[in-house]
């Protein structure tokens, strides 16, 4: 079994990551083959309007047309087993590195048709860890799980299965006296990294578990 983490996040040794690794963690016990991909290492554009995937006995029907770093990214994202996405949330949603990899990725199997069938044939376990510096009361409250449901809806459409990890009020500075982020309270910051990540971190185990089962 070959369980592939996607990393949407431009640092690689900071939240987004450290769940997507633990996630592989939980995977790599029940004897899975894990990889982690970091979007920001790879050049490419997101998706072109090419419409080559829809071209009617095209030689691209029902995959991304376009070549650059992604292409064999793609293809491993497509072959794996399991998935499991992560991403901050800026501005209410993933990264644009992360939408950028999900046009192309997903767009070539959804049909132009009633219903939107999915092409891409089997079901897939797909997963995703969002990581933001707000708490679940004010994500609520301004809206965000909504605004991510969409993708969500179409996530589990075309793959056949979805499930999320939220991730709150994460700590985002190794020293907030640096910056302008007088918004938050640094010692509450840090007491809920302390407390309340490492439970995240063993969710994200408990995902790759079960993903790899």
């Amino acid at each position: 079994m070959k369980i592939i983490a996607i990393n949407g996040s431009p640092r690689k040794n900071k939240n987004t990551a450290i769940l997507l690794n633990k996630a592989l963690e939980g995977a790599a016990s029940q004897g899975a083959e894990t990889e982690i991909i970091h979007l920001y290492d790879q050049n490419y554009k997101g998706c072109v309007s090419c419409f080559a995937c829809k071209m009617k006995n095209g030689k691209s029907y029902g995959k991304c047309g376009f070549k650059d770093n992604l292409t064999p990214i793609i293809e491993k994202a497509a072959n794996a087993d399991a998935i499991i996405l992560g991403s901050p949330i800026y501005f209410e949603s993933v990264t644009g590195a992360m939408r950028s990899f999900l046009e192309r990725f997903m767009f070539p199997y959804s049909v132009y048709a009633p219903g939107y069938p999915s092409l891409f044939g089997r079901k897939m376990q797909t997963g995703f860890i969002y990581t933001m510096n707000i708490t679940s009361e004010q994500m609520r409250d301004l809206g965000y799980e909504q605004s991510l449901k969409s993708l969500e809806m179409s996530i589990k459409r075309i793959f056949g299965s979805f499930e999320s990890l939220t991730v709150n009020d994460t700590y985002q500075f190794d020293d907030y006296s640096k910056y302008v982020v007088t918004v938050f309270d640094e010692k509450k910051k840090a007491e809920v990294r302390k407390e309340q990540f490492p439970k995240d971190c063993q969710a994200a185990f408990d995902m790759g578990v079960r993903f790899a089962k």
